[in-house]
């Protein structure tokens, strides 16, 4: 229940804050804002990973700081603070946590597409422009496309499609996240 009511938060207060962005611009502004690696370095801010309840075995592995717990306990308290609070509230709280993730989001061109996103985060970073090693297969009507994005040399991603371009852009999109949650 919290990630829809975290979905509906972040996706309203894109929708009224950024009125000019469509739908394309809109829905990686999103993702960007609302994915597992931004909602477990919340969870990290808020100690969340210190309250958990977990098996000896995750707690042996680390899992206190597992990305994909860490996220989903963050969902899962957005959930329990609305059946307490209501909607209302829940989204002051969402936004008060948020504001700043939405912001450095946008700051960061996450409304960009995956490419244009990822070249311009490399440029600021020095990095140099990302190339794509693309590989095609299949038969002439129905080719499936794999490519690999590259950062002054090193593989960060690999994304599929059913074009050239959709399987970059994704390859661009998940290079994009990558760099981000290396800072």
């Amino acid at each position: 229940m919290g990630d829809s009511v975290l979905g509906l938060v972040v996706t309203e207060e894109l929708f009224t804050t950024f009125p000019d962005l469509d739908e394309s611009k809109l829905s990686p502004l999103r993702s960007g804002v609302v994915n597992m690696r931004a909602l477990a370095a919340l969870a990290r801010d808020l100690n969340l990973g210190e309250y958990l309840r977990i098996g000896k075995g995750e707690e042996t592995t680390g899992g206190r700081d597992k990305n994909s717990i860490l996220a989903d306990t963050l969902e899962a308290l957005i959930g329990a603070i609305y059946l307490q609070c209501g909607f209302t509230e829940t989204a002051r709280i969402i936004l008060q946590w948020f504001k700043p993730i939405i912001e450095a989001a946008n700051a960061q061109g996450v409304g960009l597409d995956g490419k244009t996103a990822l070249q311009e985060l490399t440029a600021a970073r020095s990095l140099g422009s990302p190339e794509y090693l693309v590989e095609e297969s299949g038969p002439d009507h129905d080719k499936s496309f794999t490519a690999v994005a590259l950062i002054s040399g090193e593989s960060f991603a690999m994304g599929y499609g059913k074009s050239k371009r959709e399987a970059e852009q994704a390859a661009a999109r998940l290079a994009y996240e990558d760099l981000i949650g290396r800072k």
